[in-house]
């Protein structure tokens, strides 16, 4: 088994969920969204983010929003859209569910 394979395969699983969670309580630029995933140990590059955050908006989970910036040209920010909302809902169940799994099988005895 190829572990950095399977590690890489769980973080891109996982990295919408991600988005959608950070994003849930209120809109961020994409250098913002890349920090903040770095300071939960997630390392994501804006190579892989901007596709995901462009298919993320097509299928109808994020909006955004232009805002002018002090620091230069206006930064686009995203939010979830209601849609967005309604599958971080299911996700976090999924989410739930796959963690309670995981500890049922790392605690039998």
């Amino acid at each position: 088994m190829n572990i950095e394979n399977a590690k890489s395969q769980m973080r891109k699983g996982m990295l919408e969920y991600c988005i959608l969670l950070l994003l849930k309580h209120q809109p961020a630029y994409t250098s913002d969204i890349i920090n903040k995933l770095k300071d939960a140990d997630l390392l994501v590059v804006e190579g892989t983010l901007y596709p995901l955050l462009t298919r993320m908006k097509n299928g109808g989970l994020l909006k955004y929003e232009w805002q002018e910036s002090t620091q230069g040209p206006p930064r686009k920010y995203y939010a979830l859209t209601d849609t967005g909302s309604a599958v971080l809902v299911e996700l976090d169940k999924a989410w739930n569910e796959i963690a309670n799994t995981v500890n049922i099988l790392k605690n039998i005895t």
